[in-house]
C-alpha cells in the first residue's frame, strides 16, 4: 500500500515558521522521526520511508500555496496512488488554534490551497488533516495573520501538537481515515 501525504506552505526562509506553513512542519517533524531526507523532485520537496509494510511519500510542494494541486496531482499520478490514499494537512482558520480535524471531503472554506486542489482532482473527495490556528486578527487582516509567525504561547504547544497531528498521519495509513476520525476526532 502507498500513501501521499501532502503538508500545504510556502517554499522561502520568510515563511518557515507561519501559520499557513504548518504542513511543512508536521512533515518535517515525521521526517526526522523517521529518518527520511526531503530532496527536491518535480514540483515538490520530497521525501519517503516505509512503516508497517507501508510505503509513505512525503511531499511539501514547491509551488506556494496557491498550486498546491499542482504538484499533488503529478505525485498522484507518477506513484499511481489513489485520491484515498492521498492525505493533506493545512492550515485551518475556523478550527481554535492546536485543534486538529481529519475529514475525507469538505470544501475549502475559501483557503486557496484546498481550490486549487479542488480544481485539479476534480472534487472535494480527498482526505485533509486541518490543523487549527485560531482566527485572532481584525477586519481585513486575514492575510497578515496566516503568514504571520506563531505566538510565543502557540510555539510553546507547537511540538506536543504536531506529535499529534503525527501520529494522526500514521493511523490513517494504517487503519484509514473513518478508523482515525473515529479516533482522533472530538
Amino acid at each position: 500500500m502507498k500513501y501521499l501525504i501532502a503538508g500545504l506552505g510556502n517554499i522561502g526562509p520568510e515563511y518557515e515558521l507561519t501559520r499557513h506553513n504548518i504542513g511543512f512542519l508536521v512533515l518535517d517533524q515525521l521526517a526526522d522521526q523517521h529518518k527520511a531526507t526531503f530532496t527536491t523532485d518535480r514540483l515538490a520537496e520530497k521525501a519517503d520511508f516505509k512503516f508497517k509494510g507501508r510505503s509513505i511519500h512525503l511531499i511539501k510542494p514547491t509551488t506556494y500555496m496557491n498550486l498546491s494541486g499542482k504538484a499533488i496531482a503529478y505525485w498522484l499520478q507518477d506513484l499511481k496512488i489513489p485520491k484515498e490514499n492521498l492525505l493533506v494537512i493545512v492550515d485551518d482558520l475556523a478550527l481554535p488554534f492546536g485543534s486538529l480535524r481529519m475529514r475525507t471531503r469538505g470544501s475549502s472554506a475559501g483557503h486557496n490551497g484546498l481550490k486549487n486542489i479542488e480544481q485539479l482532482l476534480s472534487g472535494q473527495d480527498y482526505p485533509r488533516l486541518r490543523f487549527g490556528i485560531g482566527n485572532d486578527f481584525g477586519k481585513g487582516q486575514q492575510v497578515d495573520f496566516v503568514l504571520s509567525n506563531f505566538s510565543q504561547d502557540e510555539f510553546k504547544q507547537l511540538p506536543e501538537v504536531i506529535n499529534k497531528a503525527n501520529e494522526m498521519v500514521l493511523s490513517f495509513c494504517t487503519i484509514g481515515a473513518e478508523r482515525t476520525m473515529n479516533h482522533f476526532n472530538k
